[in-house]
C-alpha cells in the first residue's frame, strides 16, 4: 500500500509541476521531465544514505526519497535545467533521511516525518531555486546565485524563512487555543485503545 500511494502520487505530482504552465508547450515538458529525474534521483539519494548509516536500504526509504525529490523540485521544476534538477534531487533525499533521523535525538511528535521530508525538502527546494534558476530555460523567471544573480537566493531565503516563522507562530497560537478549550491530546487509554477507533469509530485497522 505504501509504494501504490508513493506511485500515485508521483504520477500526480506531474500535474501541478507541469500543469503550471497552463499549456502543453516547452515549459510544461522541462517541468515534467526536472520533476522525474529529481524525483528518482532523491530516491536513490535516500536509499545510499540509509544504507550507509543503518546497513540496508528499505521499501519505505525509497517511497520516502520519492517524497521528497517531488517536494524539493516544486518550487524549481520550471526554472532550473536538468542537471540542476538532478543536484536538488540529489541532495534532498540525503538531508531528507538525516533530517528524520534528528527526529530521534530531538524527540518531537511526527508521526509521518511531515517536518523531515516536506519541511526540510520543501526548504532545500526554494532555497535551491535561488542557487539554480536560469533564464535561458525560463525568461519570465531570473538568474540565481550561480548563475551571477545572488539577490534571487536572498529573496528566497527570506521568503521561505518568513513562512516558517508565520507557520509557527500560527500553529502556536492555534494549538493554545485548542488546549485552552476542547484540548490537544486525548486520553491514555484512548492513545492504547487507537484513534482510528475511540475519535472516529473506524475498525478496519483493527482486530477486535
Amino acid at each position: 500500500m505504501t509504494v501504490l500511494g508513493a506511485a500515485i502520487l508521483w504520477f500526480g505530482w506531474f500535474g501541478f509541476n507541469a500543469g503550471s504552465a497552463l499549456g502543453a508547450g516547452e515549459l510544461a515538458v522541462l517541468a515534467f521531465f526536472n520533476t522525474q529525474v529529481a524525483t528518482a534521483v532523491a530516491s536513490l539519494s535516500w536509499l545510499f544514505a540509509e544504507w550507509a548509516i543503518k546497513g540496508k536500504p528499505t521499501t519505505l526509504g525509497a517511497a520516502s526519497g520519492a517524497v521528497a525529490g517531488l517536494v524539493a523540485i516544486t518550487p524549481a521544476a520550471g526554472f532550473v535545467s536538468p542537471m540542476s534538477a538532478i543536484i536538488i534531487g540529489l541532495v534532498a533525499g540525503a538531508i531528507c533521511y538525516i533530517a528524520i533521523l534528528a527526529k530521534e535525538k530531538f524527540g518531537y511528535d511526527d508521526a509521518l516525518d511531515v517536518v523531515g521530508v516536506h519541511g526540510v525538502g520543501g526548504l532545500w527546494g526554494a532555497l535551491a531555486t535561488g542557487l539554480f534558476a536560469q533564464k535561458i530555460f525560463n525568461a519570465a523567471g531570473a538568474d540565481g546565485l550561480f548563475f551571477g544573480n545572488p539577490g534571487l537566493f536572498v529573496n528566497q531565503a527570506i521568503g521561505a524563512f518568513a513562512a516558517i516563522a508565520y507557520s509557527v507562530a500560527l500553529t502556536f497560537i492555534i494549538l493554545k487555543i485548542i488546549d485552552a478549550t476542547v484540548g490537544v491530546r486525548v486520553s491514555s487509554d484512548e492513545e492504547l485503545q487507537g484513534l482510528d477507533i475511540s475519535q472516529h469509530s473506524e475498525i478496519g485497522y483493527s482486530s477486535l
